[in-house]
C-alpha cells in the first residue's frame, strides 16, 4: 500500500470520529459515535449490552495503485488511486459453536434497522464527501470517483445480514520522497493538520519515526568515461579522475 492510501484511511477514522467531539463529548456525526475502528473488527466488549444492535463502522484500505500519467512519462510521475472500504453494520454479540462470544451483524430482515443502517451508510457519504468534519478527509484526496455500496447476504439461502460495504474510489497523489527525512509529501502535510492528540497524528508519528534522515550522497564534481574514436578506445576527462585510467589500446 502507498503512504497516501494509508494517509487517506485515517483522514477518514479522524473525520467519522472527530478528536474535538470525542474529548468534548458532544455530538458525533454518525449513529456510530465514537465506535469507528480503523483496520479492524470490533469486540464484544465495545457493544452496547441494553441495545438490540449497535451500529459501528470499520475502515479498510482494500487496494492503492500508482500507475505512470501517460506512456510518455518516466517512472517517477505517477499518479494515485486507493479504495477504501467502510464497513457498516448494526453489530451484535453472537457465538461460535464452541460457546465463544464474537462480533457479528444483526442478522434478518427487519425493515426497521435496515432504515437505521441506510441512515448510517448516508451519514458516512456525507461526512466525507460535504460534511465540515470531513474536510481533513478531503484534502487527502483529489476526487472520489465512485461510491458503491454492497449488502452483506446470501439470497439463495435466504439469509441477510444488516451490514453493508461502502467503497469509495478514490484519486489520490503518489507518494514524494523528494523532502528528505521523514513523512514522504502529501503525508507530512496531512500529518501537520491533524489534531495534536488524535489517534491519526499519534499514527502517523509512529510512521515516521520509519523513515530516519540518512547520509545525503557526495556531489559528483568529475566525469571520465571511455570513448572509442576511429577504432582506438580511449577516456574523456583528466588521468586523475579515473582509476586506473584507460589504456589506449587499438582494436
Amino acid at each position: 500500500m502507498t503512504i497516501a492510501a494509508e494517509i487517506t484511511r485515517l483522514a477518514a477514522v479522524e473525520s467519522l470520529c472527530p478528536t474535538t467531539a470525542l474529548l468534548a463529548e458532544t455530538a458525533m456525526p454518525t449513529l456510530a459515535r465514537d465506535r469507528v475502528f480503523d483496520s479492524r473488527r470490533p469486540s464484544v466488549d465495545l457493544l452496547d449490552p441494553d441495545k438490540e444492535y449497535t451500529p459501528v463502522l470499520s475502515l479498510f484500505t482494500r487496494r492503492s495503485q500508482s500507475p505512470r500519467r501517460g506512456p510518455g512519462q518516466g517512472s517517477v510521475a505517477r499518479n494515485g488511486s486507493t479504495i477504501l472500504e467502510v464497513v457498516a453494520e448494526l453489530a451484535v454479540a453472537a457465538k461460535d459453536e464452541d460457546g465463544a462470544e464474537f462480533v457479528d451483524a444483526m442478522a434478518g430482515s427487519d425493515p426497521k434497522a435496515r432504515i437505521v443502517l441506510s441512515a448510517l451508510c448516508a451519514q458516512v457519504r456525507y461526512v466525507l464527501t460535504q460534511g465540515p468534519t470531513g474536510v481533513i478527509f478531503r484534502k487527502s484526496v483529489m476526487a472520489i470517483e465512485s461510491i458503491d455500496e454492497e449488502g452483506f447476504a446470501v439470497p439463495e439461502l435466504g439469509l441477510r445480514w444488516q451490514r453493508t460495504t461502502m467503497l469509495f474510489d478514490c484519486q489520490i497523489p503518489d507518494d514524494d520522497f523528494s523532502g528528505g527525512a521523514g513523512l514522504p509529501q502529501p503525508a507530512a502535510s496531512i500529518a501537520a493538520l491533524l489534531p495534536a492528540n488524535s489517534y491519526a497524528k499519534a499514527t502517523l508519528e509512529n510512521m515516521a519515526a520509519q523513515f530516519a534522515a540518512t547520509t545525503p550522497l557526495p556531489v559528483i564534481d568529475t566525469i571520465a568515461f571511455e570513448v572509442k574514436q576511429a577504432g582506438v578506445s580511449g577516456q574523456v576527462g583528466t588521468d586523475a579522475a579515473v582509476e586506473p585510467p584507460f589504456p589506449n589500446i587499438e582494436d
